[in-house]
């Protein structure tokens, strides 16, 4: 057994243990609220977005007539033979489960789409770190040598997430998918509508589908035990549990198509289709940014939230051995004086 003198040591290195992750649990929380505040911020500019396209795309020929293909790049699909897939993860650790269940799914992914040629963009260190250790690395310009590659890291950009720092990683793609060097685009991050409720998706987003929906192809949920946890966390530390209501905004956004309408526009309803499709590309790259930033506060503050719950028990558990110790120790030393009296 320990001597009362180490086990007093251990335990005032445990309770700075303590107070750090404290301190870290409550930091993320007040990240995780801005990080909900900014993606709450871009969703009107998304939803009206989105709506106007609606509109136009009731008023503009998006199609041709005669062969039923698509007019719009990134309205066309064609067979899969080379895809870009954009893995957001984070640029630091200490987030429990977080980073490592985005690149086992991303794996997963990958393995699904074997036989495919497969781009890799990272986004965050976490999976630029991973993926350097398994997949070549190589410029999209360059000749391919491997099936799987790398070719983006960006790095950096989720500690604020700002739309034109992400704009040019998401022009790229889409201008590599118009020239047709790509035949679908896919990201890999975590979806986040409050602490409890987040899960895991792989998201297509080219070619782009039904305007307003998303096409998801996989997706993981929480487990409840993790629900549990998170919701824990989020109660100790102030956060709401609640998704926020853009329920207004959504109102407000939707009253922009009708059918019944007839707006005039500037510019010919199919040319302004076809210079905004792309932003709406865009904002839905921003959009799983945004909200994997969100995730990885929320996975943050609920580690440190178990780790601080763990540090305390430790400290209990350290406490009640070093009571023991001492007692003991007191009980030998009494023993020692009785039979030193009893000598006598």
């Amino acid at each position: 057994m320990a001597n009362v003198l180490d086990i007093r040591r251990r335990i005032r290195s445990v309770k700075s243990t303590r107070q750090i992750t404290k301190a870290m649990k409550m930091v993320s929380a007040a990240k995780l609220r801005r990080a909900q505040e900014r993606a709450l911020a871009a969703r009107p500019y998304a939803q009206m977005l989105t709506n106007v396209l609606k509109s136009l795309y009731l008023r503009a020929d998006v199609t041709d007539p005669d062969t039923g293909l698509a007019k719009h790049p990134l309205l066309e699909s064609r067979p899969e033979r080379n895809i870009v897939v954009v893995v957001v993860t984070g640029d630091r650790g200490l987030a429990g489960g977080f980073n490592s269940n985005l690149l086992k799914a991303a794996q997963r992914f990958l393995d699904s789409k074997s036989g495919l040629n497969v781009d890799i963009e990272c986004v965050g260190r976490k999976g630029r770190d991973y993926f350097r250790r398994r997949v070549p690395g190589q410029s999209a310009e360059e000749a391919r040598t491997s099936p799987v590659r790398v070719t983006g890291e960006h790095l950096g950009i989720l500690k604020v997430p700002q739309f034109s720092t992400v704009a040019p990683i998401a022009e790229d793609i889409i201008e590599r998918y118009s020239r047709g060097e790509v035949d679908a685009v896919y990201v890999v991050f975590n979806e986040f509508k409050s602490v409890i409720a987040q899960r895991l998706v792989v998201e297509q987003v080219l070619p782009v589908g039904k305007l307003g929906e998303h096409n998801i192809e996989q997706a993981v949920e929480l487990s409840l035990e993790e629900r549990e946890a998170a919701g824990e966390a989020a109660v100790t530390s102030g956060v709401s549990l609640k998704p926020q209501d853009t329920t207004e905004v959504d109102r407000h956004a939707a009253g922009f198509v009708d059918g019944h309408v007839d707006y005039i526009y500037e510019q010919p309803a199919a040319q302004l289709f076809r210079e905004l499709l792309p932003k709406y590309v865009i904002a839905q790259i921003y959009r799983s940014m945004l909200e994997s930033v969100a995730a990885e506060h929320a996975a943050r503050m609920t580690a440190m939230d178990s780790a601080t719950n763990n540090a305390g028990e430790l400290i209990d558990s350290l406490t009640l051995t070093m009571n023991r110790a001492r007692q003991a120790a007191i009980t030998k030393e009494i023993i020692e004086i009785v039979s030193g009296a009893a000598a006598l």
